[in-house]
């Protein structure tokens, strides 16, 4: 007789083609129409599911998972972040947690780039003039930006994702400029040709662009504080793919707006969506809606590798993507 199939609440839309599969394998429960479940709705479907699979926007803290009762056994993250999870109340619950690390490596890197070019090129400025019908010709000395190739980029965070900036950064012929936690081993470094600083502040006072490629963690938050910020020459740009948290947002409002830096371009915000409204006035300023891994390719790998931690957990083994307390 087979084993009864796992039942399975997922909180967004996923792609077609993972929701489909979802359908075949397990008992699922879709969510319809796209919307961010509420509190309540968390905790109704962490009582009826044993595997919930959450999103960013799905904050699962140790109140929520103290009303999961007895049934949730596995939280099987869409997502390479977790710390929108109280991994450690879970595993105290005997509750695993799974995430989908490395899937979104190349499209954030891509775009990290795509945000240097936007600010230090003027991109959006430009797109907006010719929305408007406002352009009147071409002109040597209008739209000036500058190139980015020469310049010292300087990553702050070279996990996969800043290592493969830097792979991008190189062939624009910019100069690699690193912090992290430890120094990268000399076969990985050398390739990029890349310049490990231990003072974080010695390399932020001496770069060209600041890339921001390091999680949220207690340890990183506003490390780009105010004092921090003021130490960038005041033509450099900074880029955040990563966590809103890691910047000072007020700090980088107040700094854009006195010139003190020569322009930002943020995917992530310090409030999620939440976002200051003086940093939309600034025309130096490029912002996008969290959109660095959105490409369908990901979101399918994704699916795929919370597919796999469900099934693995379903067939009695530790899902080979578990969050372990203390590791991340």
């Amino acid at each position: 007789m087979p084993a009864e199939r796992l039942s399975v609440v997922v909180t967004r839309r996923l792609p077609d083609p993972v929701e489909t599969r979802l359908k075949e394998l397990f008992n699922v429960e879709l969510r319809d129409p796209d919307s961010k479940m509420t509190r309540e709705e968390l905790a109704a479907a962490m009582r009826r599911a044993d595997v919930l699979v959450p999103t960013i926007t799905d904050h699962i803290d140790a109140a929520l998972l103290a009303q999961a009762g007895e049934k949730l056994k596995l939280i099987a993250n869409f997502g390479a972040g977790v710390d929108h999870i109280d991994v450690q109340s879970a595993r105290q619950r005997g509750v695993l947690v799974s995430n989908t690390p490395g899937v979104v490596t190349e499209d954030t890197a891509d775009m990290a780039i795509a945000l240097m070019l936007a600010v230090t090129r003027r991109i959006p400025e430009g797109l907006a003039e010719m929305q408007a019908g406002d352009w009147g010709g071409w002109s040597p000395m209008a739209h000036l930006g500058g190139r980015i190739g020469g310049k010292r980029l300087g990553i702050l965070g070279m996990g996969r994702i800043g290592q493969a900036v830097a792979k991008r950064a190189r062939a624009f012929g910019m100069q690699i400029h690193y912090h992290n936690r430890k120094r990268l081993r000399p076969e990985i470094e050398a390739p990029l040709e890349a310049t490990y600083w231990e003072s974080l502040d010695q390399m932020v006072a001496r770069m060209d662009v600041i890339s921001i490629n390091c999680p949220h963690t207690p340890s990183t938050f506003h490390l780009m504080n105010a004092r921090r910020l003021k130490l960038m020459k005041p033509t450099a740009v900074i880029v955040n793919t990563s966590r809103g948290e890691v910047i000072d947002e007020n700090a980088l409002t107040r700094g854009l707006r006195a010139g003190e830096l020569a322009g930002a371009g943020l995917d992530v915000f310090e409030h999620g969506h939440q976002i200051n409204p003086r940093l939309r006035e600034l025309p130096n300023v490029v912002l996008l809606p969290h959109m660095g891994s959105a490409t369908l390719e990901g979101r399918i790998e994704m699916g795929e590798k919370v597919i796999i931690n469900i099934k693995t957990f379903a067939d009695g083994h530790r899902p080979p993507d578990q969050v372990v307390p203390g590791m991340l």
